[in-house]
């Protein structure tokens, strides 16, 4: 295969990153990194977390996890309290603004991919509907 041929496989991939990627770009909060609005994520999923917990389910180190909570806390959308049952423990809770950004998230993520649904024949949509099970399976893997 020369390099002007396209691998199927390749291709494949790419494209399901390119259509990841694009519904991520679909966001609420300005100014919002990537690894912010994971530990968002994270906490309106799971409830609240211990920033090691945050660091090792977000994979990054301790002191970058500090960081990204600085930044989230001085923009009002994480609260770090300390533990009642042990002083040396801190939890990590979202405040109600952080919730909104994760809301409004998801409504933007959801409007964007609704309006691609839409675009599409009946029949795009089926075919698209019969791999789901498969999307499902990798995404599980």
């Amino acid at each position: 295969m020369t390099h002007h041929e396209t691998d199927p496989e390749e291709e494949l991939r790419v494209l399901i990153q390119k259509v990841a990627r694009r519904i991520r770009a679909e966001r609420a909060g300005e100014g919002i990194s990537d690894s912010q609005l994971g530990v968002l994520w994270r906490l309106a999923s799971e409830g609240r977390c211990t920033p090691g917990g945050l660091a090792t389910g977000e994979k990054v180190s301790a002191p970058s996890m500090n960081r990204t909570l600085n930044a989230l806390e001085a923009s009002g959308l994480v609260r770090r309290e300390p533990s009642n049952d042990d002083a040396r423990m801190v939890w990590v809770t979202i405040t109600p603004a952080g919730d909104h950004v994760i809301a409004e998230t998801r409504r933007l993520r959801q409007q964007w991919f609704h309006a691609q649904l839409e675009a599409l024949s009946a029949e795009q949509r089926r075919a698209l509907e019969e791999v789901r099970p498969i999307l499902r399976r990798l995404a599980d893997a």
